[in-house]
Parts: structure tokens; C-alpha cells; sequence
């Protein structure tokens, strides 16, 4: 896909799509998507962080068929005789999909973590944990809890890691009811000169 068609493809599914609840919040997952990229915006992140931002919830946004396909294959990708990797969230597909539109691996990686970055952040700082919304406090329990030995190790040397760290918390701080943000168009130019790159 062009890298003009791109952008307008998915600020139409963001604001097709968006509109039904942020499970367990009391905003849209459209708005929750803005917010975040707000954040990072107005804490001057670099354009790849803004992107992974706006973009990090986008395996929500798919189809039931898409996701499926996506899911399957990336379970599939370590090849014949090696462990699949287990169950696929919306945030390794929304990585996949994000990386098949030509999007940097930053952006992937970004997107790919955001979930693994609570259990990361909640194993290096104790009073992380109190900041959560009760939903996310619920949902860590089932994505893991939080990190420990060699995952853990492997995480804090990821050359991503205070991105990775970042987006999670500006994910956290997305849920304001009624904040008025830029629309998803405002990161129409950004994205175009990101897939031009």
C-alpha cells in the first residue's frame, strides 16, 4: 500500500472503529488512542513514540478474519521443532500489522511491548503498581504479573527500554473523560513521512 494510503486507511479505522468503549474505562478506545498520543507528544517524544502512541492499541481495531490470520502466523514464525510462543495479543498483532504497512521496527517493538511494560514497570517500582486503574490492575494478574529473573534482565536491555516504559505510562494516563486532544488527522503528514523514510 502506498504510503499516502496508508495513514488515510488507518485514520479511518481509528475513527470507524474507535467509537465503542475502552474496555473497563469510561472512554473510547478512540479517545484513549488520542490521549496517549497527546502524551507523548506533549512530552516532546520523538515522531516513531508518537506514532506507537496513537497506534498502540491498533490489534484492536481489526477484523475478526485479520486478526486470526495474523495471530496464526505470528505463533508459526519460530519454524518447524520450536515452541510456539503461546497466546497472541492485540499488541503482538497490532506490532505484525503495524510492521507489514512498512512502519520502523521502533514502532513495532513500541507497539508490541506496551502490554509487557506493566509487568516490567511493576517489577522495578513497587509504587507503580498503585497508579494503575483497577481494570489494568485486574488485567496484570492474567498477562503474567510482574517480571522476574531472565525476562526481566532481558527487558531493562532492550535498547527501547525508556520508550517502552514511557508509552506504557502515557497508555495509563489516557483514560481522562471528555479531554479534548488533536484528532487522529493531525498525524496524517507525520505518518506520511515516517513510511517515506
Amino acid at each position: 500500500m502506498p504510503a499516502q494510503e496508508t495513514p488515510e486507511m488507518l485514520i479511518e479505522m481509528l475513527n470507524t472503529r474507535g467509537q465503542g468503549d475502552y474496555i473497563g474505562e469510561s472512554i473510547s478506545q478512540l479517545a484513549h488512542s488520542l490521549q496517549a498520543a497527546h502524551l507523548a507528544r506533549t512530552h516532546h517524544a520523538d515522531d516513531e513514540t508518537v506514532l506507537a502512541a496513537l497506534l498502540h492499541d491498533i490489534g484492536q481495531f481489526l477484523g475478526a478474519n485479520e486478526v486470526k490470520s495474523i495471530a496464526h502466523e505470528v505463533q508459526t514464525m519460530g519454524g518447524e521443532g520450536k515452541a510456539s510462543c503461546g497466546r497472541v495479543g492485540h499488541e503482538k498483532i497490532g506490532e505484525e500489522y503495524l510492521l507489514r504497512l512498512h512502519f520502523s521496527p521502533k514502532v513495532g517493538a513500541l507497539v508490541g511491548s506496551h502490554v509487557a511494560a506493566k509487568r516490567y514497570l511493576c517489577a522495578v517500582d513497587p509504587a507503580y503498581h498503585d497508579t494503575l486503574s483497577e481494570a489494568s490492575k485486574q488485567s496484570l494478574v492474567f498477562q503474567g504479573g510482574p517480571m522476574q529473573g531472565v525476562e526481566l534482565q532481558q527487558w531493562a536491555a532492550s535498547p527501547w527500554c525508556d520508550e517502552m516504559c514511557e508509552l506504557r505510562k502515557w497508555d495509563d494516563g489516557a483514560k481522562i473523560p471528555g479531554l479534548v486532544v488533536p484528532e487522529a488527522e493531525s498525524y496524517r503528514e507525520m505518518m506520511v513521512e515516517h513510511l517515506l523514510r
